[in-house]
């Protein structure tokens, strides 16, 4: 384990937020729920139905024990989402689909969430980015001041070093305002969970006006945009990747920059770049790549792969409680 991972493994030990986990018929779930709460990181319940939960532990040859099951299936719970979706949502749901989401535990979760009485919910394994994103925002919706939600990966480098890569999960092709967010947000995150100073650097295939293009001029633009909005980062760009991470080439193409050479939070032009960017560097550079991490919610929920392993939701379902638990330190 990185050093970096066991930092933020002892932090969320050190003061265990209630979370919550949605997807009780997934036994990499199932089994990660009972690592979290046995190893003391978090306070877990599990969502569901009792019964599978309790045969997918069998099936997993897992004891059910490390955390508490709650029925899904408890009318109250069912009402009180009904009645939160229909405020939330309005006309926009039918029937059918309101009695639907009303039952669905990753709508439940984020109810919960919403009115305090779980810190965080992790959900992703079985169900789709889109069907979280669904849930956490008519239900958590956005921290005040935030436009969008984006997220980020944490990404763990064999010689130990972490990084910040975003958005390499949500907008296809943000704007410059959103850019600009997603730096701000990202650099705040970086910070919490390194405990290192924030460089950041916005990436192009320009650096320092190499190159004319409309692309770049949404960076720049970005850039110009994050710095005013907080005037306490180090923000650069654009940058090319290799004058953000090399010294020698960002002394020789950024020269002056406090970001050039020394960047530990890149955020991405678009998802493209983003997604390629953060597959290559795990793929081919032996990176963890902890994520996709949601920002920007008025309260911090997860997504997970569909890929994921059981010890990648023990990793991000800690991350997102060392988040929860720092969500009144950050500005957007």
């Amino acid at each position: 384990m990185s050093a970096t991972l066991e930092r933020i493994r002892r932090a969320a030990q050190a003061a265990p937020r209630r979370l919550l986990l949605a997807e009780a018929g997934d036994p990499r779930v199932v089994g990660a729920a009972g690592k979290l709460g046995r190893d003391g990181i978090a306070r877990v319940t599990l969502l569901g139905d009792p019964a599978e939960a309790r045969a997918t532990a069998r099936r997993a040859d897992r004891s059910p024990g490390g955390f508490e099951v709650r029925d899904a299936a408890d009318p109250a719970l069912v009402a009180r989402t009904r009645a939160a979706l229909a405020a939330s949502r309005g006309s926009k749901l039918g029937e059918s689909d309101l009695a639907r989401c009303a039952a669905d535990p990753l709508f439940q979760a984020a109810l919960l969430v919403r009115e305090g009485e779980a810190d965080t919910f992790v959900a992703g394994a079985v169900r789709t980015t889109a069907d979280v994103l669904r849930a956490a925002l008519w239900l958590i919706g956005l921290e005040p001041g935030v436009k969008s939600v984006s997220s980020f990966f944490l990404m763990l480098m064999p010689d130990g070093r972490a990084f910040t890569f975003a958005d390499c999960g949500v907008l296809p092709d943000p704007s410059a305002e959103q850019l600009a967010e997603i730096a701000c947000l990202a650099a705040d995150r970086h910070r919490t969970l390194t405990l290192q100073e924030p460089h950041v650097a916005m990436l192009s295939f320009s650096t320092r006006g190499s190159a004319e293009h409309p692309h770049v001029a949404k960076v720049r633009e970005a850039t110009a945009l994050a710095r005013a909005r907080r005037t306490d980062l180090h923000i650069d760009g654009e940058l090319q990747a290799d004058a953000a991470l090399v010294p020698e080439v960002g002394s020789r193409k950024a020269a002056g920059s406090l970001v050039a050479g020394h960047a530990n939070v890149l955020v991405f032009p678009d998802l493209d770049a983003g997604n390629i960017g953060y597959k290559l560097v795990q793929r081919l550079g032996g990176a963890t790549a902890l994520g996709p991490i949601l920002q920007g919610l008025a309260r911090q929920a997860n997504d997970l792969s569909r890929g994921c392993s059981l010890e990648d939701v023990v990793d991000v379902a800690t991350v997102a409680c060392v988040l929860a638990g720092n969500a009144g330190a950050r500005t957007p």
